[in-house]
């Protein structure tokens, strides 16, 4: 496809951004699952977080047009070939991975209703309900804002301009992925739906890692994609998780084994590579330290903040003293990669561990310097819970730039877990 035709002739009418429920990532649908069986009646707040408050969002997208996409995304419903796909379809090697009574719940759902507000130069936008329904709004609405603040850049430019932006985009995108093609059994998969440039920019970088990647492209966090090029749809669980589990404890002891809880249901109800560990929300270290015997066990790691390459250490060492066999055990390095990060790590652990990649915005987003006055580049856009049943959620991270949370509490939350010094690693994405 052609995309800066397609961008430069469809700026006279409203042209969807997210035109399908499963326009999302796996893992909310996975993690929606274990949420409608186990907390179907906990209230949660999502919000909107722009970590990079020097992009004035409420001044570069259209309040209206902002609506307008949002509204959009409320009438939307599961279609039929959709509901086939996850009803039938094989994931992580198991058949009917959702459940009848979910699907069924799944088929009649609507979001419901968000809370728009400009405030300065900022948009204030929230969803609140039931756990289950106001989690689906996360990935959507970030890739409206997303999608929207591209647009407006685009629109200021010619026919001829967009053709050399996009050849200029893509001419990055192979050239990385040539970079990558020397790799030994590199593993990498495309996580990068919430911050995309757009879709149809997403859709062509999958495309370009099937081809030329080939058993190296692991498959795609976007269902919708996944579905249509045929591909496996990638993705365990989140941050979320454990974030509304914590907020929903009692005491502090309550606390201090809410992370546990969370592994504890989701094992109830997968098995194989879906048991990855998230060690990270309330600091890893402590999180490994205090862990169940049962925890070892599980598959693998995921690696999503702090210095990469330490986390993996720690975790081979953690293996290890556990009785278990690092090269057995798979990491999954996903903060903020870009192809010289995924190189180095590749070339540090492989052979170590088994070493797997969810590279995200950098693949569907690098368009830094290729517009005017950098006005395409990515930046650290996140939608989190915020509250569940009225109390707020903490997230302390192995990065102390992207902890979270009223300054009280993450004071109690570092105490219970025993969090220790931290080294600050900057949020590029």
């Amino acid at each position: 496809m052609d995309i800066a035709t397609r961008v430069y002739n469809h700026r006279w009418k409203m042209d969807p951004i997210i035109r399908s429920l499963i326009d999302t990532d796996f893992y909310k649908l996975l993690m929606c699952q274990s949420v409608f069986t186990n907390h179907p009646q906990t209230q949660v707040t999502f919000s909107l977080i722009n970590r990079a408050t020097h992009i004035p969002l409420a001044d570069l997208i259209d309040e209206g047009e902002l609506r307008e996409q949002l509204d959009h995304i409320r009438a939307l419903s599961l279609s039929r070939g959709e509901s086939t796909f996850l009803r039938g379809n094989t994931f992580y090697g198991k058949r009917q991975m959702f459940r009848p009574d979910f699907m069924e719940w799944f088929e009649n759902f609507r979001l419901p209703p968000y809370h728009l507000e400009r405030v300065g130069d900022q948009y204030e936008l929230t969803f609140q309900g039931t756990w289950c329904e106001a989690m689906l709004w996360e990935i959507p609405a970030l890739a409206v804002l997303m999608e929207l603040r591209s647009r407006a850049v685009l629109g200021r430019m010619k026919r001829f301009e967009l053709q050399v932006l996009y050849a200029r985009a893509m001419t990055r995108v192979w050239e990385k992925i040539e970079q990558l093609q020397g790799l030994e059994a590199v593993r990498i998969a495309d996580f990068g739906t919430r911050r995309r440039h757009s879709f149809l920019w997403q859709d062509w970088c999958v495309q370009a890692m099937m081809e030329g990647l080939g058993a190296g492209f692991a498959g795609t966090s976007n269902c919708l994609i996944a579905m249509r090029r045929e591909v496996e749809a990638i993705g365990t669980n989140a941050h979320e998780l454990p974030m509304v589990y914590a907020a929903l404890a009692r005491t502090d002891d309550e606390l201090a084994q809410s992370p546990y809880q969370v592994l504890a249901d989701w094992q109830a109800e997968h098995s194989g590579n879906l048991r990855i560990i998230l060690p990270d929300t309330f600091g890893t270290k402590g999180f490994l330290d205090r862990a169940p015997d049962w925890l070892p066990d599980w598959t693998g790691m995921r690696i999503d903040s702090g210095d990469p390459a330490a986390g993996a250490e720690i975790a081979i060492r953690w293996w290890q003293d556990r009785g278990q066999d690092p090269r057995e055990k798979l990491v999954i390095f996903s903060d903020g990669l870009d192809v010289d990060k995924i190189k180095e790590l590749h070339a540090q652990f492989s052979g170590r561990v088994k070493v797997s990649f969810g590279w995200g915005t950098l693949l569907t987003n690098d368009f830094r310097n290729l517009a005017p006055d950098d006005g395409l580049a990515p930046f650290s856009l996140v939608c989190k819970a915020v509250s569940a049943n009225g109390r707020a959620t903490v997230k302390l991270s192995d990065n102390p730039h992207k902890a979270m949370g009223p300054e009280d509490e993450i004071e109690r939350y570092k105490r219970v877990f025993d969090l220790g010094p931290q080294v600050a690693q900057d949020v590029l994405v």
